[in-house]
């Protein structure tokens, strides 16, 4: 699982290098998003321009990178292609994440 990781102040911007999130990938990716999530970090952005499918697998490998954040870390999610915004938003998992149009939006957004 492929993420390029690039830091602007307090933000962490992880961008997956992978065209799919499935159940093929799912504890891959849960894994790596754990492994380079900074603890100084507030917000860890999730860059998902490159991927162009999902499944709910992969949905619950970004719930459980979520949930094995530190206490005061939010992790916003970005740039999704309409086929995967389509899936965050029929699972209502864009009222569990904030989601930005870009990554330049997101690095714009204030932290809740």
């Amino acid at each position: 699982m492929q993420l390029t990781v690039t830091e602007a102040g307090d933000t962490q911007i992880l961008r997956v290098e992978e065209a799919r999130i499935d159940s093929a990938v799912a504890i891959q990716f849960k894994d790596a998003v754990r492994a380079r999530v900074s603890p100084r970090a507030r917000r860890v952005v999730l860059d998902l321009g490159q991927v162009d499918f999902i499944d709910s697998s992969g949905l619950g490998a970004v719930v459980a990178a979520m949930k094995a954040m530190d206490d005061g870390q939010q992790l916003d999610l970005a740039a999704l292609q309409p086929t995967v915004d389509r899936v965050f938003r029929l699972t209502r998992m864009d009222t569990i994440f904030v989601i930005h149009e870009s990554v330049e939006a997101a690095r714009n957004a204030s932290v809740d």
